[in-house]
């Protein structure tokens, strides 16, 4: 006999480990784990690291008070903040649950969408909506007409 046959009996018990502390498993549909992002060598050093932090948040909270400046004026206010969001979500454990907080409600709203009884209610009420708006404009033009602005009757 070879010691290929003598082994072909016996039952091999798998080994399962705990990943180390700090690593990070991907599976699928799992969440990153929380913690920050930054790179090995700033994270061995307390002093860079700091700094690092400092850094984020600054360059974040530009970022989301450009958001909310743009809450006011032109431009994409909302996705500016979240941007902001997620660059403070690279180094920082609370950015990180807000931002899985907001996808998770973003996503049921999304699922809550696509329910039939809602898309038919909202397109009711939509419809109901542009009902009445047609009647009041309507009533305004029979009761005051049609005058263009720049017609001021000279």
């Amino acid at each position: 006999m070879n010691a290929e046959s003598d082994e072909r009996g016996k039952v091999t018990p798998q080994v399962t480990t705990a990943p180390a502390r700090g690593d990070v498993t991907e599976e699928v549909g799992a969440e990153p784990a929380l913690g920050s992002r930054a790179p090995e060598f700033i994270k061995a050093r307390r002093t860079l690291h700091l700094s690092w932090q400092v850094g984020v948040f600054l360059v974040g909270l530009a970022v989301v008070a450009a958001g909310a400046a743009m809450l006011v004026l032109p431009g994409p206010g909302w996705l500016v903040i979240f941007g902001g969001m997620a660059i403070w979500a690279t180094e920082f454990v609370w950015a990180q649950l807000v931002l899985r907080w907001t996808k998770r409600k973003v996503t049921e709203a999304a699922q809550k969408a696509i329910d039939p009884k809602v898309r038919r209610r909202n397109i009711i009420l939509t419809t109901v909506g542009l009902v009445i708006i047609a009647v009041l404009v309507g009533v305004y033009l029979w009761k005051y007409g049609f005058a263009m602005p720049w017609n001021t009757g000279r």
